[in-house]
């Protein structure tokens, strides 16, 4: 009989567990689209951009965004494949070394082409500004991503 009782009881919280922890795992997901709204918000107000300047940066700014996202997955993909292999040589680690500089060098000459681009946009002033803000944001948000974390333990 008191088997019973504890199997029931058991039978009864497993699933109020399951959906705590289905909960927090999705606490911890991050809204994409939350965060791009949030960080163009602040880079809007702290650069001081017009709506019209909003317009023509933004999607500038997510182009270029993208395009060094891609080259990281590549770089990533590349860097996966060989740690695979457990025993690296010598020739493989200066193989990483060279595909981490050059992923390095091709986001300077995107940052470089997209320069350009933003300066047709933006007075410079208001680009200087618009990517501390950008980094500002950055950092803001890696250290409130931290104390949640921290709480949660």
């Amino acid at each position: 009989m008191r088997r019973l009782a504890i199997l029931l009881l058991f039978t009864l919280l497993l699933p109020t567990y399951f959906s705590s922890v289905s909960a927090q795992n999705r606490d911890r997901r991050m809204n994409i689209e939350d965060y791009e709204k949030r960080k163009m918000e602040f880079i809007r107000k702290e650069a001081g951009l017009s709506n019209a300047e909003a317009e023509k940066y933004f999607p500038l700014n997510s182009e270029l965004t993208q395009k060094k996202f891609d080259l990281r997955i590549l770089h990533r993909n590349k860097v996966q494949k060989i740690k695979d292999n457990n025993k690296l040589s010598d020739s493989e680690y200066r193989k990483l070394l060279e595909d981490d500089m050059d992923v390095k060098l091709q986001e300077a000459a995107l940052d470089k082409e997209f320069a350009e681009k933003f300066e047709k946009v933006l007075t410079p002033e208001k680009l200087y500004r618009a990517q501390q803000a950008e980094r500002e944001f950055m950092q803001k948000e890696v250290s409130n991503f931290r104390n949640v974390q921290s709480n949660r333990r």
